[in-house]
């Protein structure tokens, strides 16, 4: 059994704990927040107010589900003490920190994870799978719409660290490689000081074309990811887990009128049918499994930086253009 605390007990902290109540060969032993247990996840376990004594509690691992001005600090009191962490994304408050971070971790060989959870959606799993099997091809683009209002629980950064993160995590990791250029515009239209709409294209190195609209501007809620190749287009949908494939045209299209907005030649449309895990215990999974086994399958602390530096990029002015330099 793998020991594993958790620090800090808000939103998405609580969510953390269900998980790992109930998650094979780990058990809960400590939860840590200096403001309490708001959500009442403690439950027979210690709760610590301070980060120290939770540390001395005797863990393998831990969870940090605190806010990203914190994640440094605490991410080096854990790496000290020799123990394995997960932390929610994004990796720190700036890609310095983040330095530090995956530098800690990887002297004293521990493992490091970054909560980008959106890699273990049921339908981005299955669309992974299916482009390793080469069911696309050459992947040519891969587009993301994020977008939705403003949610309260979010002060401490804008929509680049917070929604973009994913969005750029998952375009490397779908297309298989890493940024070599990004291009974006932005802007401060509700908070002043953050930034709440954000547009991006961008290249990976292997000549993969992206783009990507993110905002908190949005009445509707949309999570979409369009992987686009040379036999179609693969269509995610991450708010009800579903995987669309539009394979390219092999029908003529004889009516003329029709033909206009459909295309000289009509494919199958087909939506797959595949099992659907909770994307957060699929995530803890994989970070015991990286503990237990060596497993891959987390999010890096090093793919966690790169993400940061790509947004980091985005959000540096209004606009960015030339060549990103991610090493």
């Amino acid at each position: 059994m793998i020991r594993v605390g958790l620090i800090g007990l808000g939103m998405m902290g609580r969510h953390h704990a269900r998980v790992l109540r109930n998650l094979d060969g780990v058990e809960l032993v400590a939860v840590s927040d200096p403001g309490g247990d708001v959500h009442g996840v403690a439950s027979g376990i210690p709760l610590y107010t301070d980060v120290d004594e939770f540390i001395a509690h005797g863990l393998d691992a831990a969870v940090v589900a605190v806010p990203t001005a914190f994640h440094e600090t605490i991410g080096l009191k854990l790496a000290e003490a020799g123990i394995h962490a997960f932390i929610e994304k994004p990796i720190a408050a700036d890609s310095e920190s983040g330095q530090r971070l995956v530098d800690a971790f990887a002297a004293r060989g521990l493992v490091g994870a970054v909560g980008h959870i959106e890699r273990f959606n049921p339908a981005l799993q299955e669309l992974k799978r299916r482009l390793e099997g080469g069911e696309l091809g050459k992947v040519h683009q891969i587009a993301t719409r994020r977008q939705g209002p403003f949610p309260g629980r979010i002060t401490d950064v804008g929509v680049a660290r917070d929604l973009g993160t994913h969005d750029l995590d998952l375009t490397m990791w779908l297309g298989g490689e890493r940024f070599a250029e990004i291009h974006s515009q932005s802007a401060i239209l509700v908070r002043d000081g953050r930034e709440d709409l954000i547009a991006v294209t961008g290249r990976l190195r292997n000549g993969v074309i992206t783009n990507h609209l993110v905002n908190w501007l949005s009445p509707m809620k949309e999570r979409v990811t369009t992987v686009t190749g040379e036999a179609g287009a693969f269509v995610a949908d991450t708010l009800t887990a579903d995987l669309t494939f539009y394979e390219n045209g092999s029908v003529e299209t004889e009516w003329e009128a029709l033909a206009s907005f459909r295309g000289v030649k009509e494919g199958n449309v087909t939506r797959f049918a595949f099992p659907k895990p909770e994307p957060l215990k699929t995530e803890h999974e994989a970070f015991r499994d990286a503990i237990m086994h060596g497993a891959e399958g987390i999010v890096t602390l090093e793919d966690g930086l790169h993400t940061l530096r790509a947004a980091e990029a985005v959000i540096n002015g209004p606009s960015v253009s030339g060549t990103f330099n991610g090493e």
